[in-house]
């Protein structure tokens, strides 16, 4: 017997397929996300899952990282002022009090 192939959207997704899906990413799916192009330059982001009736190809949302190598720069930068920050501190003797 030969089992059905679904193109399905998450939200879409049976209870059956949804059990199955949390049974084999128990962990979450995020390592196991594939692009899938499709014929007109476009492309969604899938994960697969299998129950008896049906193979499942399940598109599901991702959220892209678009942060710069700029960004990064500009952290590295931050962290960089806050160490010399620190170091100033620790260069300053605190004022002691004298006691009569």
């Amino acid at each position: 017997m030969n089992k059905k192939r679904i193109i399905i959207n998450y939200s879409n997704l049976p209870a059956e397929a949804l059990d199955a899906l949390k049974k084999k990413y128990p962990l979450g799916y995020n390592n196991f996300v594939m692009k899938v192009k499709t014929g007109n330059e476009s492309f969604f982001f899938a994960v697969t899952v299998d129950t008896d009736e049906a193979s499942y190809l399940v598109k599901v949302p991702v959220k892209i990282d678009t942060k710069t190598d700029k960004d990064d720069e500009d952290i590295f930068d931050d962290t960089s002022n806050l160490k010399e920050n620190e170091e100033n501190i620790e260069e300053e003797e605190p004022e002691v009090e004298k006691e009569d």
